[in-house]
């Protein structure tokens, strides 16, 4: 994949052949979470490490060949007023001190503005995200751990689970926000965990007076419901305590406007025409996925697509970027005709 990633970018007219996969691609997103040196046992296997100085190269990369835009841009488009040429929107997820510490610093040094989707129930470090929490457990007593306590939930017969991916991908998606709870509580117990202790001591995330900082930065804080879970098995009540809660505790604490949000894990399915209709009642305009798929001219606002991209070089960045999610889209879109 790196060799066709370098060939590509190297090929005179990269961009316009790129353009001729899917040439209504009108806005680029991508997505950061953790912009850390080093992984730790919190962030290890999950992919959300950013290194800095790769974090910097690609915002040199997006500021020679793109347009880095505001949200206020990306809303106006729907009043007719056209997005400029390559138009990018630079988001991160979850609430890591490192984006405050790191990442907006540099984007502030590049002009770069941004979105920060944030979990309110986080802040202040004395909490642990349930990602970061099951990533803990798996890297310091193991998935045999891991599924002990997936046993509480789903018993016995449940296939075992063999990696942080599977955790992600078959277990939790599917659980309720109870069976969720008792799951992380079993885990604690039978990790030997004092959550409290762990979150103060690891500090991976936001205090409340970073939170407030973000504007300074030309960073927008948007919603990314307030414990980060999975949407699809939420009922009426659950998306009030996720979305509504979250984004009148971010508004408080801010003083600023909520309007955005993104959905954690960035799943399609989870972005169900319920949620949907509760983002817009309740007061936002946009909703973001992750599932890296070019937005296509007249993408819906509430189903905007975000690329979580590879930045180990310039050629990596412009394939995951340009390629791969015009090519997503195609895929899509052929698939929808044979169904």
């Amino acid at each position: 994949m790196d060799l066709a990633a370098e060939a590509f970018w190297r090929v005179p007219g990269s961009f316009g052949i790129a353009r001729l996969l899917g040439p209504a691609y009108s806005l680029r997103c991508v997505v950061f979470h953790d912009i850390s040196a080093d992984e730790s046992p919190f962030t290890t296997g999950m992919n959300v490490c950013t290194a800095p100085q790769k974090f910097e190269g690609a915002l040199r990369f997006l500021v020679t060949h793109y347009t880095p835009v505001r949200l206020e841009d990306v809303l106006a488009g729907t009043d007719g007023r056209e997005l400029p040429s390559r138009a990018v929107l630079v988001t991160f997820d979850d609430a890591y001190a490192s984006v405050l510490e790191v990442a907006a610093p540099l984007c502030r040094k590049y002009g770069v503005p941004a979105i920060y989707f944030v979990n309110a129930s986080f802040l202040n470090n004395q909490r642990l995200a349930p990602d970061n929490l099951i990533c803990y457990a798996a890297n310091t007593k193991g998935m045999e751990t891991i599924n002990a306590a997936v046993h509480t939930v789903k018993g016995a017969e449940f296939t075992p689970l063999h990696s942080l991916t599977e955790v992600f991908s078959r277990f939790l998606p599917f659980i309720t926000l109870t069976e969720r709870e008792t799951f992380l509580e079993s885990l604690r117990c039978l990790a030997g965990i004092s959550e409290a202790n762990l979150a103060k001591e690891a500090a991976l995330y936001m205090t409340t007076e970073q939170l407030c900082s973000l504007a300074s930065f030309d960073f927008e804080l948007g919603n990314h419901t307030y414990s980060h879970v999975h949407c699809r098995r939420l009922s009426q009540s659950e998306l009030g305590q996720e979305i509504d809660r979250n984004k009148a505790e971010l508004e408080a604490l801010s003083g600023t406007k909520v309007r955005a949000f993104s959905q954690p894990y960035g799943s399609s399915k989870d972005l169900t025409a319920e949620l949907a209709a509760h983002l817009q009642h309740s007061g936002h305009e946009v909703a973001f996925l992750s599932e890296s798929v070019a937005n296509l001219k007249g993408r819906d606002l509430f189903h905007l697509d975000r690329v979580n991209p590879h930045v180990q070089s310039d050629d990596t960045f412009f394939l995951d970027l340009e390629v791969l999610p015009r090519l997503r889209a195609i895929r899509n879109r052929v698939s929808m005709t044979l169904v």
